[in-house]
């Protein structure tokens, strides 16, 4: 079974500015590179004041974790100034930092309004799809605490100018607890999930090797991760084994409320090396 969004995200203070998460049972050979994300953050905001709000983050995938050990996370305090504070942190195991992040927050202020409008698409109660499985079962097993639906092709309204793009409503199947951080929190661990997917439909016949290479986010506006969610996703580009992604996170009603770019391998499989 597999374990839920807040044990994932609780972490051990081993001193301070330095936390540790606990191995996570999982079929996964490498660390899930949401759960890496997810954990930096908790520890970045644990050494913030709460009047302080996250608004990005900016993080490098550098080594596979090994999901069967630890992690420790490293908290660099960059910066506390009256309007930003900024930190980095470092995830390490076996003495190795295997993704590193940056994170910057801010006092809420009021500002000039715009955004862009969410696309047309249908409501997730609507699709016929249940969540998408691979062929051995591992999403479920992986991911099973979360509902993620995938538009199907012939019902996203497509841009003509767009190369690859595809669509996913998705939440967390558990109620979370009311503390907007959490959520924050449980929005960086499933950024992650199916957004270099969106590079699938411009080669929908390619069989490829995919790990996250980086990954930058931005929070917009208050929401909830246990509510439905709409990934609006392309990738404007892939060449040289890698393959650019970007997201546009909507609620339901069509408030825009994060935005998401990631960076990922994407290599055709060598068929004379087989899939392992």
């Amino acid at each position: 079974m597999a374990a839920p969004i807040e044990e994932i995200l609780q972490l051990e203070q081993v001193e301070r500015d330095i936390y540790r998460g606990h191995p996570i049972p999982s079929k996964l050979v490498r660390t899930f590179g949401g759960q890496v994300a997810g954990q930096s953050l908790v520890s970045a905001t644990r050494t913030v004041d709460p009047a302080y709000q996250v608004h990005s983050l900016h993080g490098y995938f550098l080594r596979p974790g090994k999901s069967d050990q630890p992690t420790v996370y490293l908290v660099d305090r960059l910066r506390d100034g009256r309007s930003f504070i900024t930190r980095r942190v470092n995830a390490i195991q076996n003495g190795e930092t295997i993704f590193s992040m940056s994170a910057s927050f801010q006092v809420p202020q009021e500002g000039l309004e715009h955004q862009d409008k969410m696309p047309p698409v249908p409501m997730p109660d609507e699709l016929r799809l249940p969540d998408p499985a691979s062929e051995d079962g591992l999403w479920e097993a992986e991911f099973e605490h979360f509902d993620v639906r995938i538009v199907p092709k012939d019902q996203v309204v497509t841009n003509p100018y767009a190369a690859s793009q595809q669509r996913v409503w998705f939440k967390s199947k558990i109620a979370l607890p009311d503390d907007p951080v959490f959520h924050v929190c449980t929005l960086a661990y499933m950024s992650d999930m199916t957004l270099l997917g969106s590079a699938r439909p411009a080669h929908p016949d390619a069989e490829v090797q995919t790990a996250s290479l980086d990954h930058a986010m931005w929070f917009l506006r208050p929401f909830r991760a246990d509510e439905w969610l709409l990934y609006d996703q392309t990738s404007p580009s892939g060449g040289g084994a890698r393959a650019l992604t970007q997201g546009r996170i909507f609620t339901a009603d069509g408030q825009l409320i994060a935005a998401v770019v990631q960076e990922g391998l994407y290599r055709p499989l060598d068929p004379r090396l087989g899939k392992a």
